[in-house]
């Protein structure tokens, strides 16, 4: 039996929330599941995710399949990251050392990328504002005439 890590639609029309589930890959998106093991709420800003790491961690070990998706969700979780330390034999304190490294370095990244974005949406404003005083000023030249 192949099977997979992958998610179940749940939620109401135009507002979806997903079980992570561990599935038999034959059986319907839907369908009958062997395992939950996590939501994921995409509509939330950021998008919820909640899966249990240890039985992410099984799943994977006895050789289920994370379609991309899921594949994505438990490599932002660090899952992925912490399976491949696992498998190269480091002890528990060196994972949790190089977890708490690539934690610091992806919230480094995230502080910076909405500063980036803060900073775009600044210039965005500036400039229609020019905009905007540029047509008043026009506007104005061509009433005196």
């Amino acid at each position: 039996m192949a099977v997979k890590l992958r998610l179940r639609k749940m939620g109401k029309k135009k507002q979806p929330i997903y079980k992570v589930v561990a599935a038999d890959s034959r059986s319907p998106r839907d369908g009958k599941f062997i395992e939950a093991i996590g939501l994921y709420n995409p509509k939330t800003n950021p998008a919820t995710v909640d899966i249990k790491e240890e039985r992410a961690l099984y799943w994977l070990g006895v050789g289920a399949q994370p379609t991309d998706t899921v594949k994505n969700l438990l490599s932002n979780q660090g899952i992925i990251l912490k399976r491949e330390l696992k498998k190269n034999g480091l002890s528990e304190e060196q994972i949790t050392a190089k977890l708490d490294d690539w934690k610091k370095i992806k919230e480094a990244n995230l502080a910076s990328s909405l500063k980036k974005k803060s900073e775009k949406a600044k210039t965005k404003k500036v400039s229609a504002e020019k905009k905007d005083s540029e047509t008043e000023v026009k506007g104005t030249t061509s009433e005196q005439a």
